[in-house]
């Protein structure tokens, strides 16, 4: 089997939250560095990576990858790998926990014992069928 990427489904709500929330603090960071303060460098640099960056590479690299054997769930920064054969059940929610997710329409994944995760791909039937076709070739 190929690799497959799915995209995550981007509820609107929340680019909007997103972005605002990386402008707002570009804003603050650029108040800080242009009120000429003795020291206030890495509040600009911290407001910055974890205001601006940080929630801008979440909207652009958050995907779910199937292989043959494992699902690779990729948010900005954060990983996980999943053992297809891991994987027992999935199911439909729209539980607002935090999650690799970019909208509340998303699938519940339990795995392993007594994990799971909730991803949001764009084709949500489509990855659910693949994932589906991959747990039975590993026998699951």
């Amino acid at each position: 089997m190929e690799q497959l990427t799915f995209a995550s489904r981007i509820d609107g709500w929340l680019l909007v939250v997103l972005l605002g929330s990386a402008l707002a603090c570009l804003f603050a960071a650029s108040s800080i560095m242009l009120s000429q303060m003795p020291g206030p460098w890495w509040i600009a640099a911290v407001l910055v990576l974890l205001g601006s960056v940080l929630p801008t590479w979440l909207l652009v690299a958050t995907s779910y990858v199937l292989t043959a054997t494992t699902l690779d769930v990729r948010s900005g920064p954060f990983k996980w790998r999943i053992p297809i054969a891991d994987v027992k059940s999935i199911s439909p929610t729209r539980n607002p926990l935090s999650s690799p997710a970019l909208s509340l329409d998303r699938l519940r994944i339990d795995y392993g014992d007594g994990h799971w995760i909730m991803v949001s791909p764009l084709e949500k039937d489509r990855f659910v069928r693949e994932l589906e076709q991959c747990r039975a070739r590993l026998g699951g």
